[in-house]
């Protein structure tokens, strides 16, 4: 399209404008720019001129403030947020969270197990646990680690499947803490490292002061009864031994440890020192039973460094159950922890362990009934035990048959007993009666019953077992609640108890009917008073251990029926003391210094007698 002369004419002004506004704009800063420089020129020209000895001073200075932060404690490098940060290790048997304040365990549920209750096992609730020691965090600072942010690394899973996590701490001077975990597959193990890079400095005198705190809450239907089963137990010199925590006490060892445990009726928390504790300082107090804790414990932990700059501090920290078959597997001997025997009836362990325990283990595998298991069990071992009884009852047997002899020995000596003692031992030579006859078996059947005692006490297989109305075989049954405590039995009536102690009864009464000699009062009436006091002491312990006694009463007293009437022929037993009589006697060592001692007593009583008629 063509432009007319007023659109060009347009174009022309608005080009001049344009360049006008340059030029104008071009001066207008150029004024600007001298009026400035004249400005700061007239500015400077008022100021003082410089000192250049006071620019000296002050590099001077500056370079002392330089230096005098180097002698300064170097800084930690921690985790300064406000928000706790969890992270959890866990396998199909226990559960472990952890936290970064202390770069510790916080939390640790058993998975396979539960409360009396139904709820979860927590074994650590990090409300009271804390397992903490003290680091150099400057010049004359100090701080405990538990209270110390650390950097939490991701968790690892190896090749193996087990599973570790690392918290550390460093600070800008190159210092290092980092603590390490490792949690292998169906384990109840947790290794823990310390690694300390620096430990000359992080460390006071080379000795890792560790502090290990647990709380132990209740796990089991009756808090006292569980208290009563709760032990510290440790490893010193390679023997075990442990303490009883019922009450509040204190503990000191000064020669080193190998490990330290907290066992519950059927539960540990135990810490272990892989180059063994120093020494070590325990204390345990118990709360209220309102508050459903067993005991707090509180254990200062003494380690020996190797003094260099690295040093590595193995530990390992066991959270799992007092199942001897467990704990065996670790070879620390952490498997005394499992009370199948202590103090007389030490020795009753090894029947347990070698004998009791892999039957039990056997018949629990084709068995579901675990009160079944225990029948069989009973039944076994009674079996086993029926030649000692049929000893004891034999020689019961041979002394009734003498008793008519004995009677007239009675009237014959009258009051004089000595006399009566002497012709009594001939008359069982003569027979071939041993007077011990019936009490050396039935001494040998105390370690079986020993065992089996503490067998059902701490089998933990027993744990959550019903059977007939009892709901728990590992505690007491209960068919009523009393609204009131009787002392020496409780508030609560145990069925088991009373048909334990029913089938006891009936022993005592059929023995006395058997007795050869029932005219002592005091032995008249003893067999009753076992029963009685079955009732009170048996009324809190395991149902497993009351069935038991239920069981093996019955198989006993069965046995003993069967022996006296259908086994022991009393006419043979007869003819074979008088054919003994026939014999002639042949007298042991012992009964050698019997006679000796009464003959000497017997000549002793009659010279008195001949002074005492001067």
């Amino acid at each position: 399209m063509g432009m007319d002369k007023n659109t060009v004419i347009g174009f022309v002004l608005i080009g001049a404008l344009l360049i006008a506004m340059f030029v104008i704009n071009s001066q207008s800063n150029q004024a600007y720019l001298t009026e400035k420089k004249r400005v700061e020129d007239s500015l400077l020209a008022t100021m003082p001129k410089q000192d250049t000895m006071a620019a000296k001073k002050e590099a001077i200075l500056f370079d002392s403030l330089q230096l005098a932060k180097q002698k300064l404690p170097a800084v930690f490098i921690t985790d300064t947020s406000k928000t706790e940060h969890l992270d959890t290790l866990e396998n199909n048997f226990i559960k472990i969270v952890f936290t970064n304040k202390g770069g510790q365990p916080k939390m640790v549920e058993l998975k396979n197990y539960k409360k009396f209750d139904g709820k979860p096992i927590i074994l650590d609730n990090g409300k009271f646990n804390k397992l903490s020691y003290i680091i150099n965090t400057g010049n004359n600072l100090t701080s405990p680690t538990a209270d110390i942010g650390f950097i939490s690394s991701k968790k690892i899973v190896n090749a193996d499947k087990s599973q570790s996590i690392s918290f550390t701490l460093k600070d800008s001077g190159g210092r290092e803490v980092v603590h390490q975990y490792l949690l292998k597959p169906d384990s109840y193990l947790v290794d823990f490292n310390i690694t300390l890079n620096g430990a000359d400095k992080l460390i006071s005198q080379n000795t890792l002061n560790l502090l290990w705190q647990t709380e132990t809450a209740q796990i089991e239907k009756d808090i006292k009864y569980e208290r009563q089963q709760s032990h510290l137990c440790y490893l010193k010199d390679g023997s075990y031994d442990f303490e009883y925590i019922g009450t509040g006490s204190d503990k000191k060892f000064e020669k080193p440890l190998d490990w330290l445990a907290i066992k519950q009726q059927f539960f540990i928390t135990a810490l272990t020192a892989k180059n063994k504790f120093q020494s070590a300082v325990v204390t345990w107090v118990v709360p209220a039973d309102s508050l459903h804790i067993i005991s707090q414990t509180v254990a200062n932990c003494k380690v020996q460094l190797s003094g260099g700059a690295i040093a590595t501090v193995p530990f390992q920290l066991y959270y799992g159950p007092s199942d001897y078959n467990v704990l065996s597997k670790y070879n620390n001997k952490m498997e005394n922890i499992v009370p199948y025997g202590s103090g007389v009836f030490a020795f009753v362990k090894y029947i347990n362990r070698h004998f009791l325990l892999p039957v039990f283990d056997f018949l629990r595998k084709y068995i579901v009934s675990m009160g079944m298991v225990i029948l069989l069990l009973t039944l076994l071992i009674r079996l086993i035990t029926s030649p000692i009884l049929y000893k004891s009852y034999l020689s019961g047997a041979k002394m009734k048959a003498l008793k008519p002899e004995i009677d007239r020995l009675k009237e014959k000596h009258g009051d004089d007993k000595q006399a009566f003692s002497m012709d009594q031992m001939k008359l069982w030579k003569s027979a071939g009666v041993s007077p011990l006859g019936g009490c050396l078996p039935a001494l040998l059947q105390i370690p079986i019953f020993m065992s089996l005692y503490y067998f059902f006490q701490s089998n933990i297989s027993l744990r959550a077992q019903n059977f007939l109305w009892a709901t728990d075989l590992a505690a007491y049954d209960s068919i009523a609640t009393l609204p009131f405590s009787i002392p020496f039995y409780g508030d609560h009536i145990s069925l088991f108890t009373i048909t334990a102690t029913i089938t006891s009864l009936i022993i005592s009464i059929y023995s006395m009917s058997t007795m050869q000699d029932n005219s002592n009062p005091v032995m008249k009436y003893m067999p009753y008073i076992f029963p009685v006091m079955l009732l009170g002491v048996f009324n809190n312990l395991p149902a497993a251990l009351t069935w038991y006694y239920t069981v093996s009463n019955t198989i006993t007293l069965i046995l003993q029926i069967v022996i006296q009437k259908y086994i022991i022929n009393h006419e043979k037993i007869l003819a074979q003391i008088e054919e003994n009589r026939k014999k002639p006697v042949k007298q042991s060592k012992f009964q050698e210094r019997m006679m000796a001692m009464q003959d000497s007593n017997k000549k002793l009583q009659d010279l008195k007698k001949k002074n005492n008629t001067k």
